[in-house]
Formats: structure tokens, C-alpha cells, sequence
């Protein structure tokens, strides 16, 4: 049976703009990201650089726009300095955050390099587990200041004459988890974050800093860590992060399949908690939230198998760690995220899936070998290249499913962005068994449409180096006085856009 949904949008008052760094992503030292991941001198496809064509090809498609690096936990333990120089000069060091060895053979100069290659924006972290305010402040002059100083000239002597020009700094990592090297409590946390906000402005007053939040929303200090952090920093930093992975537990997919509610609630509450500091600290200026850690992940999976075997062993270089395989399903849920983050485009500022390649991330590659999308490239990819403008909160009416997390939510879930004369609507079915007939309506014509499912409804279907199984389709859309109705199997995400008869606001 098919069930009917309708998505009404205003287009006469859209609401906030979309920034285009809501869809970041992230690089970390950790597995086979960078080594055996972007960077391979030995494949037939790297250059002289040493990085993978295919990959880079894969990477502008994805159309990601800022790339937070090094990490991450690794970036609780690095020494900034060690990847920087001659390579053949560079220490090899022991990586406690992931039991692995560094080589430093990527710093600072070659990512940045490859980085604009592919038109992604730096966002660098610096490490306030086992260094503090004054390494911060050394890195930032290395990066961002022109010249005749020690630290600026010897960037330029080891290559790079212009400044990095780097804007956006994250202030430590997950410094509330007992996993984190040099983990603080919240006013420890706080008070080292706001002497290097300060220190940091000194040198360079137009950085934009992001303050390290809770790790996850289940965290027994979240809600006291960001009242606390931001008591010492409000009045210092631009942003404040949010880190959310979410799996299927247990068997229970219509949960999993309704995680973005659950994303939903937690960026109200961080978002409350900052307007509640701001007004008791009188703060004028605006803190935007930086998801800069999101995505589909099997913690349990890696706790419970995986880190074990990891840890207990050698210390390997490039190790495979969470390579997970994703799904149609896992698709979906990506896609339901992404209509959370733009939805939100009020008070989330920046947002980073976590990671790029190889590691929970939407590329993978093998040594030597080929490079391919996971079926959660193409949801991204979507978002990345048409959620532009302002975003449409759109009020749907549709059946519901019944779950045991979230109680009672919405089968459709969905939010539009509009650019002039240009409209893109993003929906997902959450339903396990039901195709969905879904009409929406904005005067004008479907210029685009596709559809992602699993293939005959199989939604474990995965993509690998041989076939690419979970790929977007046509969909089918039928068109009559501006309403525009289209189908949408279970489980399925789809991007339509519109090509409107007068730009927003025109006679609307």
C-alpha cells in the first residue's frame, strides 16, 4: 500500500541563510586517511606530491567545502613541528590516541597544499592535551604571520612564502572524554581554552576559534561541560562543538532510521544552553555550533571487537580501523542528519562527517588499487552542491512510525533551500515497508530528480571497488499547476529541484 505526504513551503519568507561550511568534512592521522588513503606515492594515479588522483577526483565531486585536521584524538598528542621540514629530517613518533606509529611524512605544508587542490578550506586543531597556550600561538605565527619573525621565516625557508592564512582554529578535542590524552575536567578545560582564545587574538585578531563541547550527548557532564567551558569563553570564541555518531542497536532500524531526531533535540539544547550563558554574561556576540564530528558509526562494534585487537598489538603504521561498510540504510540515515544540519542553519555554523577516506567515511580505497564511493557519498554530495541560499523549514504531513528511542515520529522527514529562482527540496522515508506518494508544490518546473534506495529494496546492499550497487536514480515526478508529486520507496532518500517562474518573493 502507498501512503500519501505532503510538504508545504513558504517561499515568501525563507529563513536563515545556509552557510556552505555546514558541509565540511575531516581529516584525522588516524588509519588509513592520510597514508594509503589520500596519499599513496607508490599508486599509478598520485602525483608528484605523492597524493592519489582518483582519490582527488572523488574528493571535488563529494563537493565538501572545509576540512578539519589533524584530528581528532590524535591531535591531543601531535607535535606540530615534527611535520614540517625536510621529510627525511621528520621523527617518527609513537601515536598513543590510536596504538599506531606516525611517520610525519604529511604536515602542515603538504595537506594544506593538497587541501586548495581540491578548493576545501583549512580548519586546523591544535593539541591542548599534552601542550597549552604557547604552542598554539607558535603554530599560529608559523601559519598565519607574513614574515621577520623566527617562526614565520621558517616557514617560509622550508617552502611556503605566503601565509597560510588559516581562519578557523579548534581549541583541543573531546577534552571531556576519559579517553583523551590530557582529558580535563570542565573548568580545567575552560580556563587553559580561554588563555589560548586570548593569546591566540593577540596574534592574530581575526582567527574564528571553536571550543571543544561534550562528545556526545550521552556524556554524564553534558549540559555542566558547556555552561562551564563557555563561562570562561564566551566573549572569546565563535563557536562551540558538537560531536554525534549514530548506529542501529541491537536490530532496531526504525530507531536507527530516526536518529536525526535525536540530532535534532541535541542541537536545541546545546543551542539553549548557549543563549542562556550568553544573557547571564551579557555576551553580544554570536556562537554558532560546529558539528565538526558527525556521521553513522558501529561504536559498539569498535569497543567491543575492534579496539581490543587494535590496541593489544604492535605498533603498526596505517593501521585499518574503522573501515566500516555502509548501506542503502546507512545512506538514509546520513541523509536525515543532513536535513537536520540545514535545518538548523540558524545555529549551526559549521559541520564536519567524519572521516574522508577509508575511515567511517563516504570514499574508500585499496593499496595500489581502485578508489569508490560508499552509498553515503551521494546524499552528501547533494546537500554539498545544492543546499544553497536560505533554508525552508517545511511543515509535512505525513503517516508516522512507531519507535522505541524516539517514540512517535514522522515517516517523511524533509527541508528545501531556496537561491533566487532556484529550489532544491531534500526528503527521506523513514518507513521500513511503505512507499510514500509525496507532493509538494512551488510554482515552476523540475529541472532535476533522483532517488537513492537499495537495489530491489535491499537496504544492506553496500558498494565496493567492483560494483557500485547503491547509486542515485531518475525519479519519476509528475507536474500539474505547480504541485509536483513523485514516490518514495522505503527506506530512501531524494533531491529534487525546482526551477521557479519568478525568483523568491516575486508575486509568492
Amino acid at each position: 500500500m502507498t501512503r500519501t505526504a505532503m510538504i508545504a513551503l513558504d517561499l515568501s519568507s525563507p529563513g536563515a541563510p545556509v552557510s556552505p561550511r555546514i558541509f565540511g568534512t575531516f581529516v584525522e592521522h588516524m588509519g588509513r586517511c592520510v597514508y594509503e588513503g589520500i596519499y599513496e606515492p607508490t599508486h599509478p594515479t598520485a602525483d608528484a606530491a605523492g597524493f592519489r588522483g582518483d582519490i582527488r577526483d572523488l574528493v571535488r565531486g563529494l563537493g565538501a567545502t572545509i576540512v578539519r585536521y589533524p584530528g581528532g584524538n590524535f591531535v591531543s598528542g601531535y607535535r606540530w613541528e615534527d611535520g614540517v621540514g625536510p621529510r627525511e629530517e621528520r621523527p617518527r613518533r609513537l601515536d598513543a590516541a590510536w596504538h599506531s606509529t606516525e611517520s610525519n611524512a604529511v604536515g602542515l605544508h603538504e595537506f594544506a597544499s593538497w587541501a586548495e587542490s581540491v578548493g576545501l578550506e583549512l580548519m586546523e586543531a591544535v593539541n591542548l592535551g599534552t601542550r597549552g597556550p604557547a604552542e598554539a600561538a607558535q603554530l599560529l605565527e608559523y601559519a598565519n604571520h607574513p614574515s621577520g619573525t623566527a617562526l614565520s621565516d621558517w616557514r617560509r625557508s622550508n617552502g611556503r612564502e605566503a601565509p597560510f592564512g588559516i581562519r578557523v582554529w579548534c581549541l583541543g578535542n573531546e577534552m571531556d572524554g576519559p579517553w583523551q590524552i590530557g582529558h580535563k575536567t570542565a573548568d580545567e578545560y575552560g580556563r587553559i581554552a580561554a588563555e589560548t582564545a586570548r593569546l591566540m587574538r593577540f596574534i592574530d585578531p581575526d582567527v574564528e576559534l571553536v571550543i571543544a563541547g561534550s562528545s556526545n550527548h550521552e556524556m554524564p557532564t553534558f549540559g555542566t561541560w558547556e555552561r562551564t567551558v563557555l563561562t570562561h569563553t564566551a566573549d572569546l570564541v565563535d563557536h562551540i562543538s558538537v560531536h554525534a555518531y549514530y548506529e542501529e542497536h541491537d536490530g532496531d532500524t526504525a530507531s536507527f532510521l530516526a536518529s536525526s531526531v535525536g540530532l535534532d533535540a541535541y542541537l536545541e539544547e546545546v543551542a539553549g544552553i548557549i543563549d542562556e550563558v550568553r544573557a547571564e554574561r551579557g555576551i553580544t556576540r554570536p556562537i554558532g555550533i560546529s558539528v565538526d564530528e558527525w556521521n553513522v558509526w558501529n561504536q559498539t562494534r569498535w569497543n567491543e571487537v575492534d579496539k581490543p585487537a587494535v590496541f593489544s598489538g604492535d605498533w603498526p603504521e596505517a593501521p585499518r580501523l574503522i573501515e566500516d561498510e555502509y548501506t542503502a540504510l546507512d545512506a538514509v540515515v546520513v541523509g536525515s542528519l543532513l536535513i537536520s544540519l540545514v535545518s538548523h542553519a540558524d545555529r549551526v555554523s559549521m559541520a564536519n562527517l567524519a572521516q574522508l577516506v577509508n575511515v567511517i567515511a563516504p570514499i574508500r580505497c585499496e593499496p595500489g588499487g581502485a578508489a569508490w564511493r560508499q552509498p553515503t557519498y551521494f546524499p552528501f554530495a547533494d546537500a554539498a552542491h545544492h543546499a544553497r541560499g536560505r533554508v525552508v523549514v517545511p511543515v509535512i504531513e505525513s503517516a508516522a512510525v512507531d519507535t522505541a528511542r524516539y517514540g512517535t515520529v514522522p515517516t517523511i522527514a524533509s527541508v528545501a533551500t531556496l537561491e533566487e529562482d532556484r529550489l532544491a527540496l531534500f526528503a527521506v522515508n523513514r518507513g521500513l515497508t511503505e512507499p510514500q506518494e509525496v507532493s509538494f508544490t512551488a510554482p515552476g518546473r523540475v529541472v532535476a530528480a533522483h532517488v537513492l534506495a537499495g537495489p530491489d529494496g535491499d537496504i544492506r546492499a553496500t558498494n565496493g571497488p567492483e560494483a557500485e550497487l547503491v547509486a542515485p536514480r531518475e525519479l519519476a515526478i509528475a507536474s500539474a499547476g505547480g504541485t509536483h508529486t513523485f514516490t518514495l520507496p522505503p527506506v530512501s532518500w531524494a533531491c529534487v529541484r525546482v526551477e521557479l517562474d519568478s525568483p523568491a518573493g516575486d508575486a509568492l
